[in-house]
């Protein structure tokens, strides 16, 4: 019995479709389709119901996945261990970046890495927040940076540094924003970040408990792209103190003194591969990079609700 065509049972039962499998696998869909029928032919087994909606186990095949997940844990488990013997780490790593690169120390990071362990190839995807966090989850990415609350089952996470972020408006603005109130500030126009972002949610959560929400004008995926919307006088939105600070001495935006929103920075991996060799020599690098900011680590308990 192949490993493969586990990997592949676990991905479908884990995703419900196979084309999403497929995309995670990095194989044509009717790869999938037919690594499922060798599997359930050589099992002598149904695995899946096909349905409209996809692809719903079997009660033989929620059996058959706890046993496989047991025998994928065990290969990992022994190529972790041949690694070791070897000396050598080797693979990719694919790496979620939600911020500016200087912010997170990308650059350093990956310099360090690399130097350490020139085998090792580093993908970087530029993500939000919830979007990285749904990558690990998903083991679409290895690991990634991470704004905001953690709570989330099976996920550990090293805190990084608190991050201080200031509502600011356009420079031509400040006039108005001088005796504004919250509720001149949630009638005017603001430029947000994507829903599944904390960014979003810092802008929702100043305004949950008066009541309001506060108008929307366009959408943008990035900070650098809002703080130059809102530079470019199209509304309010949030932005690093030290970023805004810098603006407000150039004369590009004000800052509204009278709210401000604080979040984390998190690098976040699950907490079942955190003896995979790569996984580990990433760790110790962002722990090395980030020393003087003397990083904790805790694993969240796996009985926690996501």
């Amino acid at each position: 019995m192949e490993i493969y065509k586990l990997r592949t049972f676990a991905a479908v039962a884990e995703l419900g479709q196979l084309t999403r499998a497929a995309e995670r696998l990095h194989l044509s869909q009717p790869a999938v389709t037919a690594q499922v029928k060798a599997l359930e032919e050589e099992l002598q087994l149904g695995l899946f119901e096909r349905t409209p909606a996809g692809m719903v186990l079997t009660e033989a095949g929620r059996r058959m996945l706890v046993k496989a997940e047991k025998v994928l844990q065990a290969a990992q488990e022994l190529r972790n261990e041949a690694a070791h013997m070897r000396g050598a780490i080797a693979g990719k790593f694919s790496l979620g970046a939600v911020a500016d690169p200087e912010l997170i120390r990308l650059g350093d990071l990956v310099n360090l890495a690399l130097g350490r362990h020139p085998l090792v190839e580093i993908e970087i995807f530029q993500n939000v927040s919830g979007e990285a966090l749904e990558g690990v989850r998903k083991r679409t990415l290895d690991a990634s940076f991470y704004f905001g609350d953690l709570n989330v089952a099976g996920v550990a996470a090293m805190r990084l540094r608190d991050i201080v972020y200031c509502v600011t408006g356009p420079a031509a603005w400040k006039k108005r924003l001088q005796n504004a109130e919250w509720d001149d500030i949630a009638a005017m126009p603001w430029v947000f970040a994507p829903t599944v972002s904390t960014h979003r949610k810092m802008v929702e959560g100043l305004f949950r408990s008066r009541s309001t929400v506060p108008g929307k004008v366009v959408e943008a995926d990035q900070e650098a792209l809002m703080s130059s919307l809102v530079i470019a006088g199209m509304g309010l939105g949030l932005m690093r103190e030290d970023q805004a600070r810098a603006a407000v001495k150039a004369r590009d935006v004000v800052i509204w003194p009278k709210a401000r929103c604080e979040t984390t920075l998190w690098f976040i991996y699950l907490a079942d591969r955190e003896r995979e060799p790569v996984i580990k020599a990433l760790l110790d690098a962002v722990r090395t990079v980030w020393s003087s900011e003397k990083p904790a680590v805790r694993a969240v308990d796996t009985d926690e609700a996501s």
